[in-house]
């Protein structure tokens, strides 16, 4: 079996990302209680049983809320940097400490027949970092909770077959809409959340001749919506000559309903 995926949440509410090969599977964070996560694994057809290990990106509430009882429960290591751990062992309860595990920012550690490739990002973090995961020449990128894409974070995930990226608000509704002015600052600013057309110029560095999928992720329910993100994005790859829907696709995630396993 190939790398396989399913985006099992996106969104402000909770994110979790399911990778896999026959040999080892791995979540990606748990922003979801462990009622919700153990009824998305369910629904796509896989056991978090057979998981391998948890990765963490950073100790905000939507990527964390589920990972003490998930590992408590299924006796699950997890995996995060230094800084992360400190930011969020407070937050998820008691946790053996045979089941904790750093993983640095800029390193490779290697999960049986899938090689797992840490990379900072720029959010409001403790040390945010995500993740670009390669097996057997395939290679699957996760970037989300940033402020912007950076040289250095284009450099590790250009190329990837599919990526899940952020493409979190429209700057006019975000503008527009409801939030006090200090919490729009933080979701505009470097530290903040990627938009729809930012991601999409930062898409362009990154889409090779490999790339076959893009998954739009991590949108805000107040300041997005899944039409117009994905027309905003495809309207920025289609002016700077990338025909979306002839070489690569572009595809939509939710914060409830996961996508179908999916191979790289």
């Amino acid at each position: 079996m190939s790398l396989h995926f399913s985006i099992l949440a996106s969104g402000s509410t909770g994110n979790m990302l399911y990778v896999g090969t026959d040999k080892q599977k791995l979540l990606v964070d748990a922003g979801l209680s462990g009622k919700n996560a153990e009824a998305l694994f369910q629904q796509v057809g896989a056991n978090l049983q057979d998981l391998s290990g948890i990765l963490v990106t950073h100790e905000h509430s939507d990527h964390i809320k589920g990972l003490g009882v998930l590992a408590r429960k299924y006796k699950l290591p997890i995996y995060a940097n230094e800084k992360t751990w400190r930011a969020m062992e407070p937050l998820i309860g008691n946790v053996s400490t045979d089941q904790k595990f750093i993983f640095p920012a800029g390193t490779v550690k290697t999960f049986g027949d899938i090689d797992v490739e840490s990379f900072g990002v720029s959010h409001d973090a403790a040390e945010p970092m995500f993740y670009v995961f390669h097996h057997e020449g395939k290679k699957l990128a996760i970037i989300t909770d940033t402020g912007y894409v950076s040289d250095r974070m284009k450099g590790v995930i250009k190329g990837a077959d599919v990526f899940i990226f952020e493409s979190n608000h429209d700057v006019d509704m975000l503008r527009m809409g409801r939030y006090p002015w200090s919490v729009k600052r933080r979701i505009l600013s470097d530290v903040g959340h990627v938009s729809n057309e930012d991601a999409a110029l930062a898409m362009t560095d990154v889409i090779t001749d490999n790339t076959k999928h893009i998954y739009l992720a991590h949108l805000s329910q107040d300041n997005n919506m899944k039409e117009l993100a994905n027309m905003s994005v495809s309207q920025v790859l289609e002016s700077k000559g990338m025909p979306v829907g002839q070489a690569f696709l572009i595809h939509d995630t939710d914060p409830k309903i996961p996508t179908k396993i999916q191979y790289v």
